[in-house]
This record gives structure tokens, C-alpha cells and sequence, in this order.
């Protein structure tokens, strides 16, 4: 029997995992290819549009609501990231329970400059949000090195994060079920328990597929603040037109262009939603709130109805949907990595 080749297989795993593996071990007729996960997506998108857009809404409440500050959040998940990375390369996997028992996460070779290319902020800005969080106590530097205090863990700790994309990979795994193309059947907590097994791995895949996709409707929109506005006014014409896109077993579901138009058209209602719901919603103040929609209005991505509420506009055809389709081809391949190691596990 020849030994497990890390270089052959089509799936990111560390040989940690396989250290002496026959290749005849794993089935590779029942494991996915990213076209595979990402053809299935937008093709099912009526079925899986509510859940993802409610998984982003979630993920940005969670980085705003810390230090009602977005950035400071995604210097710390990216410097968690940078941890999860060096372990991945040494072949250490962690489980959650170990990973979050330490008191400390330390960061080698720290760079304002790293953080500023990964978050595409100007260096004056990293390094400001660098000292308030020192200030804080939340991290601790000593010139290259950087220290990040337990006390953060419960701002990073992605327990209800992990529920919300277990939804979401089980919903994508059922569509490809009922296409033939993956055989084995899931359910969410089957789901969740190889994320806390298999933590330290899972999350960097997470963090590599979301940090980005964040960062680019940070370049779209100016800043993060004005994406989690515009997120949230997405989020609730989703939910006001659910109920037309949800298919049954008579009705196949909708790609992701005839679902998209039926979305930014706000297709059987007129309800929008108010800077004071937003701001309830999300925590953002109603001053803050109101500034940033004059911003998207002008960018022509959302309009005021007449009982003064902000709905889409068809400008997000031209604008957003080109950068969707790019960031979903990044969530595949993140979804066909779990997917996989669900298979072989």
C-alpha cells in the first residue's frame, strides 16, 4: 500500500490527520469539485438565499456589536487567523474545547503593514484601532511579537457563527443530494460537531472564504458600516418576498439571476425598512444610519419609498451581482472543503 499523498488529493487536509494512508481508502468518486458546489448554489438559490444573507447579516452584527467598531474586530479574527495558519503549516489541529482553553493566543512576526494589505486600511488607521484595543487590554504587543488576551475569546468564540453555517452547508448538501451528485445525507449538528473536531482547520477555511468577501464590500461601499447598513435593508427585502421564492415539490427553485431580480424588485410587496429599525436591528446609531443611506442613495444601490422607508434599487444588478457571483465561487470552495472531510472522516 503506498502512503497517503496530501499533493493528489483534491480536498485540504493535513497529514496530520493521515499520516500513513492508503489512497484506496477514500472514495473519491463520492467527494465534490468546487464547480460542482458552486453550480449547485446558484442554481438552488431560492432555497438558499434567505439562509445565506441571514448567515452574513449575523456575522456582522457579531463583528460590530464587541467594540461597536468593525474594524477592531477584523484585526483580531485577522490575527487569529495568522495563528490558525501557522498551525495548519506545523500539522497541529486543535479541537474548539482545547483551542479556546488557553489564556492567551500569541501571534509571531506581527506587521501593521500585513494588516493593512489583508484589510486594505491605511496604516494610520491600523495602527489607531491597534492601540485602542492595547488600551483596551484586549492585546498586548512587544515589538514584533503580539499577545491576544483571553478576555477577547468571548468576542471571537464563533459557537452561535458555527450553528448558522452548519444551516447553511446542510441546506446546500441537500440540493446536491437531490441532484445526485453527493450521496451522503447530513443534517446540521453532524455538521457542527466536525467544525468543533476539526476547529482549528474548519476556521482558518472560514476565515480564508470570509475575510475577504467582507473586505471587497468594504472597497464597494467606502467602509463596513455602510455594508452592514445596506446588508440589513437586503436582509429585510428577503424576508418580505420569502414567501414568493420558496419552491415546494411541485415548484423547482430559482437560480440566483431570476431570484436576484425578484429580490432588488421587491417583487410582491412595497414594504421597506426605517433608519430606526435599522438601527434597533443592528446597534449602529440612527444619526450614523441616516448619513451612510444618503451615501447609498447616491450611489444609486437604495431609494426611499413613500412611507419613507429604504428599499434596493436595480443598481445592485450592475454593481453587487458581478462581486456575488466572483465571492460565491470562494464560498464553494469553502463548503466543498467541509463537505469532503465529512466524507472521509
Amino acid at each position: 500500500m503506498g502512503q497517503f499523498n496530501i499533493d493528489k488529493c483534491p480536498i485540504w487536509v493535513s497529514t496530520a490527520q493521515f499520516r500513513i494512508m492508503s489512497l484506496q481508502e477514500i472514495d473519491f468518486s463520492k467527494t465534490l469539485s468546487d464547480d460542482q458546489v458552486y453550480d449547485s448554489i446558484m442554481r438552488n438559490y431560492s432555497d438558499l438565499s434567505k439562509d445565506w444573507i441571514f448567515h452574513q447579516w449575523n456575522w456582522m452584527n457579531n463583528v460590530y456589536s464587541p467594540f461597536k467598531d468593525h474594524y477592531k474586530y477584523m484585526i483580531i479574527i485577522s490575527l487569529v487567523e495568522k495563528t490558525l495558519q501557522f498551525y495548519d503549516q506545523m500539522q497541529i489541529q486543535y479541537t474548539f474545547d482545547e483551542y479556546y482553553s488557553k489564556t492567551y493566543l500569541q501571534i509571531e512576526k506581527f506587521s501593521i503593514t500585513e494588516l493593512c494589505e489583508k484589510l486594505d486600511l491605511p496604516k494610520e488607521t491600523v495602527r489607531r484601532k491597534v492601540l485602542e484595543l492595547e488600551n483596551e487590554g484586549v492585546i498586548t504587543r512587544s515589538k514584533k511579537k503580539i499577545v491576544i488576551d483571553r478576555k477577547a475569546f468571548s468576542f471571537v468564540k464563533p459557537e452561535n457563527q458555527m450553528k448558522f453555517s452548519s444551516k447553511y452547508i446542510y441546506l446546500v448538501s441537500k440540493g446536491l443530494n437531490k441532484d445526485q451528485i453527493y450521496t451522503k445525507k447530513l443534517d446540521p449538528k453532524i455538521i457542527e460537531n466536525i467544525f468543533k473536531k476539526k476547529f482549528s482547520m474548519c476556521w482558518r477555511w472560514f476565515y480564508r472564504m470570509q475575510i475577504p468577501l467582507i473586505i471587497g464590500y468594504h472597497k464597494i461601499m467606502r467602509d463596513l458600516t455602510t455594508f452592514h447598513i445596506w446588508g440589513t435593508i437586503c436582509m429585510n427585502q428577503v424576508l418580505n418576498v420569502s414567501k414568493h421564492l420558496e419552491s415546494s415539490d411541485n415548484k423547482p427553485p430559482l437560480d440566483h439571476f431570476t431570484t436576484s431580480d425578484m429580490l432588488i424588485k421587491n417583487f410582491g410587496t412595497h414594504t421597506g425598512i426605517s433608519a430606526m429599525s435599522i438601527s434597533d436591528m443592528t446597534e449602529i446609531p440612527r444619526a450614523t444610519i441616516i448619513r451612510k443611506c444618503k451615501y447609498l442613495i447616491k450611489e444609486d444601490l437604495i431609494k426611499m419609498n413613500n412611507k419613507k422607508q429604504y428599499v434596493l434599487t436595480s443598481m445592485n444588478f450592475r454593481k453587487i451581482l458581478p462581486y456575488q457571483t466572483e465571492i460565491f465561487k470562494n464560498k464553494a470552495k469553502f463548503i466543498r472543503k467541509v463537505l469532503n472531510l465529512l466524507v472521509i472522516s
